[in-house]
């Protein structure tokens, strides 16, 4: 049974599936207006939770025929991954922002073998074992990487505009971090329930109730911009927090209030994370000797395959945040490169 809530105001939300990921579902709000639905998100790409898609808009009243719109918060397969499908099924416009667009843009035209050959070339530069290289190599003749063909946009998400919502008033803000094109979404109306704040916020995985969304680094294979992630997402943190919304509607979870004090609680932890790595390079340790020994939600030794490159990336936006601050600096001649504390 399709799982949906009515949040009130025309706001309604449907728990799609995320298949064999402990996030359990995706929550796509649906967004009533003068011209039909409009989707924040659509879920990931597959037949099951395509199926709860569909049930839930008819919970809702409504079909996937009738869709005006879909607006993503960011490009990843669990927010983006249907929503070519739901194009397909009512002629909707699919709008995101223009930074994300480069990576869809770039995924579908990228070739698989290109994808192997910079995550091995990465992996190696970050001081990873051979053993844990070589399934990359080995793969580089490989046709297929899933999630390289996701829907292109047909609009912009422009930071600080509203969106084509006949009858609502929903204002992009450009909060990069998690993605370098995360928008959230300020829905400008009153609380239906006379809430205190400033109307209600569409926070993507920026702004979770319990968890701390992924902070990697920004993947381009002919990009040698050498970005900041976690200095990006704890400024757009602050951002959201000035906006103090009565309500925060994130895509995970469950919806809750005081974005303020959620904010304060993601700045310290990212804080005392840092200071935690400062503490690990009192002695040089390359990006992945610091995620051996970071502290994750398992022992480094029961984390998968494919999460370790997650774990990795998340170190060395770390890193970079460090080195940017002045507080580690690379080690002069070391290779692959060691980062100490200064």
């Amino acid at each position: 049974m399709t799982k949906t809530f009515d949040h009130g105001g025309g706001v309604r939300s449907l728990q799609v599936p995320i298949p064999d990921n402990p996030l359990g579902h995706t929550l796509v709000y649906v967004v009533d207006t003068g011209r039909g639905p409009v989707l924040v998100d659509t879920g990931w790409d597959d037949p099951a939770s395509w199926d709860v898609l569909v049930a839930g808009l008819a919970a809702c009243g409504t079909a996937v025929s009738e869709v005006y719109g879909v607006v993503v918060t960011h490009h990843h397969p669990d927010h983006h991954g249907l929503s070519a499908r739901v194009r397909e099924a009512s002629g909707a416009w699919v709008a995101m922002h223009e930074a994300d667009a480069a990576i869809v843009r770039r995924a579908r035209e990228t070739r698989p073998e290109r994808w192997y050959a910079y995550m091995a070339d990465k992996l190696a530069a970050a001081g990873a074992p051979e053993e844990h290289i070589a399934p990359l190599r080995a793969a580089r003749g490989r046709r297929t990487l899933p999630g390289l063909s996701p829907a292109l946009p047909d609009r912009d998400v422009v930071p600080g505009e509203l969106l084509d919502l006949p009858g609502r008033r929903l204002r992009a803000v450009w909060t990069p971090g998690h993605t370098p094109g995360h928008v959230c979404l300020h829905l400008e109306e009153d609380h239906p329930a006379r809430l205190a704040g400033r109307g209600r916020l569409f926070s993507g995985d920026h702004l979770l109730p319990e968890i701390t969304p992924h902070i990697g680094l920004y993947e381009d294979p002919d990009d040698a911009t050498v970005t900041d992630p976690l200095g990006d997402y704890l400024d757009s943190l602050e951002r959201v927090g000035r906006l103090a919304p009565a309500e925060v509607l994130p895509a995970h979870q469950y919806a809750f209030t005081d974005a303020p004090a959620r904010v304060r609680q993601l700045l310290d932890h990212h804080e005392q994370r840092l200071a935690g790595l400062l503490a690990l390079l009192r002695e040089p340790l390359t990006p992945w000797q610091l995620a051996e020994r970071m502290e994750w939600n398992r022992p480094w030794a029961d984390i998968p395959y494919g999460s370790r490159n997650i774990a990795v990336s998340e170190a060395e936006s770390h890193l970079r945040r460090l080195v940017k601050q002045g507080r580690a600096e690379p080690l002069a001649g070391s290779e692959p490169v060691a980062y100490v504390a200064v």
